[in-house]
Formats: C-alpha cells, structure tokens, sequence
C-alpha cells in the first residue's frame, strides 16, 4: 500500500493591506479566502486503531487549522508590522477589533509561508503536508507545494 494525499477546504474573511504597494492593494481591504490543505501518508494499518484506514482523521486536521489559521485570521484584519497603518492598527485593537501584525508582506504567497509552518509544527510525526492552496479571489490563487521547499 502506498502513500495517500487527503485534501480539507476551509473559508474565512481577512482583511489586510499591502505596505508600499503602488496599486489599490495598499488601501486597507478584504477577501474572501479558501485555504485547501493537503496532507500525505500512509493509511493506519493496524485494524484495533479507531483511525484503522485513515492518513489523518479529517476531524482531526480541522482541529490543526482551525486552531492555528482560521479561528485566528477569520474576520481580522493583517498587517505588516512595519506598515504606516500602525497608528490605525493600535486604534483598532484599542475600539477591540482583532488585528494581526506580522514581520511579513501580507500577500497570499507569505501568508502560505506562515501557514505551512503552523500546520507543519502540529501534524503527527506520520503525516506531512504535502501543499496549501490560497485562493483569494475567483480568479487568484497562490500555492505553496513541500517538494518545493529545498
């Protein structure tokens, strides 16, 4: 038996800005985004295992990205910590609006980074990412794919 890829879609709201940015992305926005994480490994052989048959329990690869993408980025705005948007990032945290800054651009190639590592660091030894998708409007898309990482 050979190894398995199992794919899990999720949806969440982000807004963000893109810190000097020469097009309408550096004006604070939002998106609709769909993460698709794919996993790989080899099915669960031993038949007493309650997982008998599965890579990962999809239930269970929910809980990971949930916990370490969705909860945290649905309906927050990002930015770049280093943006002019800092005063307004500090106003809008103080009036309790939930607001990430981070050491990175927050275009959907470096979010994909910053994802990989979180999921990544939370998967079982017998189970590796294989890719993220990010699609963050109909018509766009980033990938981030583990071969690809040297």
């Amino acid at each position: 038996m050979g190894k398995i890829r199992i794919t899990k879609h999720f949806f969440f709201e982000t807004g963000h800005a893109l810190y000097g940015y020469d097009g309408k992305c550096k004006n604070v926005h939002g998106h609709s985004y769909k993460l698709s994480v794919t996993v790989i490994g080899m099915p669960i052989k031993d038949a007493t295992n309650v997982k008998y048959g599965m890579v990962i329990d999809f239930g269970d690869l929910k809980k990971i990205v949930a916990s370490e993408i969705v909860d945290k980025f649905d309906h927050a705005t990002v930015f770049n910590q280093n943006t002019p948007h800092i005063e307004l990032a500090h106003e809008l945290q103080k009036r309790g609006h939930n607001i990430i800054l981070v050491d990175y651009q927050p275009t959907s190639e470096m979010m994909l980074i910053d994802f990989a590592k979180k999921i990544k660091n939370k998967l079982p030894d017998t189970v590796k990412l294989h890719s993220l998708k990010l699609q963050e409007t109909g018509t766009s898309h980033a990938e981030w794919f583990a071969s690809d990482q040297v």
